[in-house]
């Protein structure tokens, strides 16, 4: 007789192509897409861009185990850009017909009126090779099994502990599809899924409550996610830290040598150092990074690279939101900086390419230079003998939120798991704790850095100026010098 987890891994068609979806439903094509180029052109423009986009999107909530929440969407619209210097018009529809795509035209090129007058012939879309499958995660498993897979979280989070008292328990999808055409001769599509497990637990003993959270996700199905990565991963892992925190103690206050946890602590580096890589903030000198170009600004034990390009990773594209090819992007190189992020528009002002980091949340929003994968190349000491090199100071696991000022870099991270080190031993967790500082500090006080460079499980939402989005992040273990830490006890 066959598992539950076997049962599900079953296999599914393709879904239709991208033309399909955004081109021939709506009885447009190819020659709908130049005729719009064309007239952005009627102005004269540095260069423009269509993008079309079809998203349907589902969840599925349960709580107590009941299943209390299930929706389900589709959007469709195009998005028009017209570019002249460092001014962009921008035009949007929730529709895709031709009617859409010309009045959006027209719109976005009467806010820009001089440049380089440019025509070009949209044929073939842009070869590239794909990181994920086409299928689409949404149908690949019917709802019942989708019901029955959050059921299963809720007995087994139950059965691993009578402390466990509330579970709660999320599984959602996304299916995008979208078509890029621009002056520059630009054509290029993608397909793009996304599903996330989440779980999350409260465990209680003598009037204390405590909450635990695991999850993961990225570019395939959900057979695919369980395939890596078993549900009662997810579920055990969210007991576990749930009862540790049961047992932790307040976390001192003061400055201590710190010690980061591989994996998702990389957010750190995500966001109080990637942000300030990305090319708007430094054309507009906004940023702490900026006029720093091959300086040394980190650790010579660091290098920081952007990765669109993991295969089936949450961050990654198999092209940016301009058509553009993602990259592997070093961005700090042994403590120098090497390279920004740019988008098409802050590379053009910047004298550079663009480094396939030109991201949009929607149709609806322009791109702008954004973070896929980031993170820190491994190095050679082992988690152990950085633990041991530490004789009082706190291990940092995982953090659950935290604020950062791009244009300073001052950030304040707020540890979901943390420990107390003495001696180099961890003695024991610690909560409340908040990690308090500045990136480019932070970056040069780092001395150990370990051969066990771990990315996240695939949980990253990335903000910046309204706009939200997949990233990935992760890092080896590190130790960081001297920092602040904010606490409610007494330091040891």
């Amino acid at each position: 007789m066959q598992t539950f987890t076997e049962k599900i891994l079953n296999p599914v068609m393709t879904e239709p192509s991208v033309k399909h979806f955004l081109l021939e439903q709506v009885q447009l094509n190819l020659d709908d897409l130049d005729h719009t180029l064309g007239l952005l052109h009627a102005h004269d423009i540095d260069f423009g861009d269509v993008y079309l986009q079809y998203t349907a999107s589902e969840s599925w909530a349960l709580e107590d185990g009941i299943v209390k929440e299930g929706s389900f969407s589709i959007d469709k619209g195009v998005g028009i850009r017209a570019v002249s210097e460092d001014k962009s018009g921008f035009a949007y529809a929730d529709f895709i017909n031709k009617q859409a795509l010309v009045s959006c035209a027209k719109t976005a090129r009467n806010i820009v009126m001089q440049g380089q007058s440019l025509k070009t012939k949209l044929t073939a879309p842009l070869a590239v090779k794909k990181l994920y499958t086409d299928v689409n995660p949404l149908k690949a498993m019917a709802a019942s099994e989708k019901v029955a897979l959050l059921k299963e979280i809720d007995v087994l989070a139950r059965s691993l502990d009578p402390r466990v008292r509330q579970v709660m328990a999320s599984l959602s999808s996304v299916y995008e599809v979208v078509l890029i055409a621009a002056s520059d001769g630009t054509y290029a599509e993608d397909i793009r899924p996304l599903v996330r497990i989440n779980v999350s637990v409260i465990a209680e003993e003598n009037g204390r409550r405590e909450q635990g959270f695991s999850g993961g996700g990225g570019r395939y199905t959900f057979q695919e996610l369980l395939k890596n990565r078993p549900y009662d991963y997810f579920v055990r892992e969210a007991v576990r830290t749930a009862l540790v925190n049961l047992s932790a103690r307040a976390a001192p206050a003061g400055v201590f040598d710190i010690v980061l946890a591989a994996g998702w602590p990389g957010v750190l580096i995500h966001e109080a150092v990637g942000h300030g890589l990305e090319g708007d903030f430094n054309r507009k000198e906004s940023s702490s990074f900026a006029h720093k170009m091959n300086d040394m600004v980190a650790s010579e034990l660091c290098t920081i690279v952007d990765d669109g390009t993991l295969a089936g990773r949450r961050g990654s594209l198999t092209i940016d939101d301009e058509g553009n090819p993602t990259q592997y992007n070093v961005l700090i190189e042994k403590g120098r900086l090497k390279n920004y992020l740019f988008d098409k528009l802050n590379g053009k002002l910047m004298k550079a390419k663009s480094s396939g980091n030109g991201r949009r949340e929607s149709y609806a929003y322009l791109p702008m230079p954004r973070m896929t994968n980031t993170y820190m190349l491994a190095g050679t000491s082992t988690k152990d003998e950085i633990l041991a090199s530490i004789d009082k100071g706190i291990y940092a696991v995982n953090f659950s939120g935290g604020q950062v000022d791009i244009t300073s870099g001052k950030f304040v991270f707020v540890a979901s798991e943390a420990y107390w080190i003495e001696k180099g031993k961890i003695q024991y967790p610690i909560k409340g704790m908040t990690l308090i500082g500045d990136g480019p500090s932070a970056l040069k006080r780092i001395s150990m850095v370990g051969n066990d460079l771990q990315l996240d499980e695939g949980v990253g939402v990335c903000g910046k100026e309204g706009q939200s989005i997949p990233v990935g992040v992760g890092q080896p273990t590190l130790r960081i010098n001297q920092m602040t830490v904010g606490g409610t006890a007494n330091s040891n």
